[in-house]
């Protein structure tokens, strides 16, 4: 048995263990890419190094591969060892072709999860479909209407003909939802105890309520008008919304535990100080203000507008209270107004639980950028060449079920198949690695198709070589290899043999040991496989136009 000392904590462990399984007894995780305990230290990521002393020496040393001796002092948690991770991280991401998130995610106000939907309406899933929505949306059936689409501007399906009809698609989950006797809610976490006040039941306020009661948090909303809505009431006069849509969501809110008092006029100092008293926060998102309206509510204002001394935590002068939406500023855009309330209540949260208040950090992802018409023709091979569509009812009726589901399948899919469940994405936002810091020339984006249902995106792997020594052992005739020199070097199969011929037995054992989503298990809706009439197949699509030899299915590439 040896003593080591982990970051001022001492533990005993056997000789032969690893600094990295020595941590991790400990619950300290130290980040790993290249470390699969069934295939041993690789030690080419690096991103688990530690600083090491012993017998008055101090080095750098991966912790994956550094066997354990009696008297050893590790630093896993330091400034420097950070800064270390991060380097190695931001070296790999250097090289990496593929965007985490798709750009019509990013562009979301709220931070939707839009290619995850719309794959759920492909196949036919209403449950999780709405579930996806309601992650980021408070009022799905209202933004199915009034939302300017931002999302759809970024879609790269209209570099190649139309952009994906997101927002209609949207609008077919929730109204299919509201069409139930009871809608789908959200969980919500464990009660805190915690009272938040939100004076204001617009877009902003709305959205804020949704957010910090899905936070566990108990909210009252507050509302001089007679009923809730706010400027929502202008969209059902213009016909926009129809008046019994934005009451059932209205009821959904309530449902969901948030609670409302309207025809109630907050202001004053003393009623300040009263909502103060009896809630543990308070956001004020009172709407635009018109001049002298801001004075009664007892917080400094700039013109006028109500004064935030933080801008990224919604924080006005007075402890404990915050604001948030056109009550700061002027905010024409529904989204923009309630992705305003969603980072307010985020900041709140914080507030709650002693921390510094803040909006969450925007999950990581790396960047393609623009994409070559080669490239574009890649992604389209797994997507419906379908034209745009257009609901056959018209547009006041929106999809039928079969309408969303095709539309759904024009996606390019263009955001990872493994976001979410990605090392390298993890330990990036975990890190603050900055993709680009270290610029080079980017590869050309390619993806190899296994009938297994696998796909091969040879610009995500990092050559940790997981699926190498996992082909190696499983005894495949051709397997994996690194083929090339400098920074050349790739993984494939050998003797120019495609990816499919290498990995014959062991493909989704491999994809599931991915670290980085290189090789990835693909959707059954994906359109490289399509059922046929006896069963399914596999369509590897050319640059020609054609019929496929075995179902006959015709697309604009070719088979």
């Amino acid at each position: 048995m040896a003593f080591i000392t982990i970051d001022g904590r001492k533990v005993e462990v056997a000789e032969g263990t690893t600094l990295l399984e020595a941590a991790r007894r400990l619950g300290i995780d130290i980040p790993t890419l290249c470390y699969l305990e069934r295939c041993g230290p690789m030690t080419s990521c690096l991103v688990c190094v530690v600083r090491l002393k012993l017998n008055g020496r101090s080095s750098v040393v991966p912790s994956c591969a550094m066997k354990v001796m009696d008297g050893m002092v590790v630093e896993s948690d330091t400034p420097e060892v950070h800064e270390l991770r991060r380097s190695a991280l931001e070296l790999l991401l250097s090289d990496h072709v593929g965007d985490c998130l798709s750009p019509c995610a990013r562009i979301c106000p709220l931070g939707m999860n839009i290619p995850q939907m719309l794959r759920q309406v492909q196949e036919h899933k209403p449950v999780e479909a709405v579930g996806t929505l309601r992650a980021a949306l408070a009022l799905p059936a209202v933004l199915g209407r009034l939302c300017h689409r931002p999302c759809e501007n970024g879609c790269r399906r209209g570099n190649c003909d139309s952009a994906a009809a997101i927002r209609d698609v949207e609008r077919y989950v929730a109204d299919n939802d509201q069409s139930r006797e009871i809608g789908y809610l959200p969980p919500r976490k464990a009660a805190t105890g915690r009272r938040v006040a939100v004076v204001g039941a617009g877009p902003t306020g709305l959205a804020a309520a949704y957010a910090l009661c899905r936070a566990g948090h108990e909210v009252v909303v507050y509302d001089r008008n007679p009923k809730a809505g706010g400027s929502l009431w202008k969209a059902v006069a213009d016909e926009s919304v129809p008046a019994g849509l934005v009451e059932r969501e209205l009821q959904d809110l309530e449902r969901f535990g948030v609670e409302f008092r309207t025809g109630v006029a907050v202001g004053g100092e003393s009623g300040m100080a009263e909502l103060r008293a009896g809630h543990d926060a308070v956001l004020l998102a009172v709407g635009e203000l018109a001049k002298g309206e801001g004075t009664p509510l007892g917080v400094e204002l700039t013109g006028a507008g109500l004064k935030i001394v933080r801008a990224d935590a919604y924080l006005t002068s007075v402890d404990g209270v915050f604001a948030a939406g056109s009550a700061i500023r002027p905010l024409k855009q529904v989204v923009r107004a309630m992705a305003e309330g969603q980072s307010a209540a985020e900041a709140i949260d914080k507030f709650l639980a002693g921390a510094t208040p803040a909006k969450d950090a925007k999950p990581f992802s790396s960047l393609m950028g623009r994409l070559e018409r080669p490239e574009l023709l890649t992604f389209q091979q797994g997507a419906s060449s379908a034209p745009r569509l257009v609901p056959t009812a018209g547009g006041a009726s929106g999809y039928s079920e079969q309408e969303a589901a095709d539309e759904s399948a024009r996606c390019l899919h263009c955001d990872c198949r493994a976001e979410g469940n990605c090392s390298l994405q993890h330990y990036s936002q975990v890190y603050g690695a900055e993709f680009g810091r270290f610029s080079r020339q980017r590869r050309a984006f390619e993806q190899q198709v296994h009938p297994g249902r696998v796909l091969f995106e040879s610009g995500k792997c990092i050559l940790c070589g997981i699926c190498v020594k996992i082909a190696s052992d499983a005894a495949e005739p051709l397997g994996l290899s690194f083929v090339g020199r400098g920074f050349d070097v790739r993984v494939s199969a050998p003797m120019n043999a495609a990816f499919e011929e290498g990995l014959q037995q062991v493909a989704v054992e491999c994809a599931e040991a991915c670290p980085t989503g290189a090789i990835v298990i693909a959707s059954p809706t994906d359109a490289h496989w399509e059922k046929a009439e006896g069963g399914a197949h596999t369509h590897s699509h050319g640059s020609g136009n054609g019929h496929c030899g075995v179902c006959g299915h015709s697309c604009g590439h070719g088979h």
